[in-house]
């Protein structure tokens, strides 16, 4: 074979990114890379790069994958300056990579690796997202049915179809991933757009295993911040809700108030007097529903200044076998 040709056959290879984040890792590290390089060894078909974006780790996360970099080039370091948050960190590194299809894979191992040859196959029979839905968890049991109930609410108020029970893993076609770079989004919701832009999607069910190593970096502040970007992304039912609530509670106070005086001139004070405590029931409860809604409308507005701020999603400190 002739050196054409063989530049020929190179050239329609096709290149697969792993893309996996990390922060304070340390112990699942080499775990990751090594459940990863099985998959590389038995499908060398494929060119292979496994990206790992590092968001500014303060344990021995960066020290191990330094060293793994130095003996296999399909490594490749992203090093961020400092923790940008899971949210914006994760998303820079899917849409860094260069393949062909891009395979989010987290650092946590409870996502099987083996799901990863089923989502190959379904990419090359033509779906250009190819997902992992998870049909039980071996994780705390609360947990599983907040983020169960968190997905069935966001499902229902949406104003496009969510997918329930989705962390994430997955394979991403760089056709996807090219219309997520045209949304220039600084703070992007990517299980929601996976939802709104992954039109040909296949959904493949598995079980959540439980993580074995480390602890979860995610604590109820960064739960609650995802949570929340999901409700304003995707609805506008929060706003429009409390306009219903506002419009119902001052019919009632009408209400309630004309009936009060229509009892006042039937019956006497003494009979029906105005008790303290009621009073201040309700301006509790009245105010409580001003502050909630307050609230509301603050993650609006706290989401479109972030828009028109439009910061970068991470600055990089270093790159390593790019």
């Amino acid at each position: 074979m002739n050196r054409s040709t063989k530049n020929s056959i190179k050239k329609f290879e096709k290149r697969i990114s792993v893309v996996t984040p990390c922060y304070n890792e340390e112990e699942n590290i080499h775990n990751v890379y090594h459940a990863i390089k099985e998959i590389r060894e038995n499908l060398p078909q494929y060119i292979w790069d496994h990206i790992f974006i590092d968001n500014s780790s303060t344990d021995k996360t960066l020290e191990y994958l330094k060293e793994i970099a130095s003996i296999d080039k399909h490594v490749k370091i992203i090093v961020n300056i400092k923790n940008f948050g899971h949210i914006r960190s994760h998303v820079y590194g899917y849409l860094t990579a260069e393949g062909d299809a891009v395979i989010v894979f987290l650092c946590d191992l409870q996502d099987p690796p083996k799901l990863i040859y089923e989502f190959i196959n379904k990419w090359e029979q033509g779906h250009n997202v190819v997902v992992g839905v998870k049909s039980s968890s071996e994780e705390n049991p609360f947990m599983y049915f907040l983020r169960k109930t968190f997905y069935s609410i966001i499902n229902i108020i949406s104003e496009t179809e969510q997918i329930q029970n989705f962390t994430g893993f997955g394979l991403y076609d760089k056709s996807f991933l090219n219309i997520i770079r045209t949304l220039n989004d600084p703070y992007p919701y990517f299980r929601g757009l996976v939802a709104e832009y992954g039109n040909d999607r296949f959904e493949l069910s598995y079980i959540q295993r439980k993580r074995k190593k480390g602890k979860s970096k995610n604590n109820f502040y960064t739960l609650y911040d995802s949570a929340m970007q999901g409700f304003v992304y995707h609805s506008k039912v929060p706003f429009r809700l409390a306009t219903f609530i506002g419009f119902i509670i001052s019919l009632l106070c009408l209400l309630t108030g004309t009936a009060y005086i229509i009892y006042k001139f039937v019956f006497t004070a003494e009979i029906f007097p105005i008790g303290n405590i009621s009073m201040f029931v309700g301006l509790s409860f009245f105010g409580a529903v001003q502050l909630i809604f307050i609230g509301i409308i603050g993650e609006y507005v706290g989401s479109i200044h972030t828009q028109v701020l439009n910061r970068p999603l991470v600055i990089e400190k270093e790159r390593i076998n790019f």
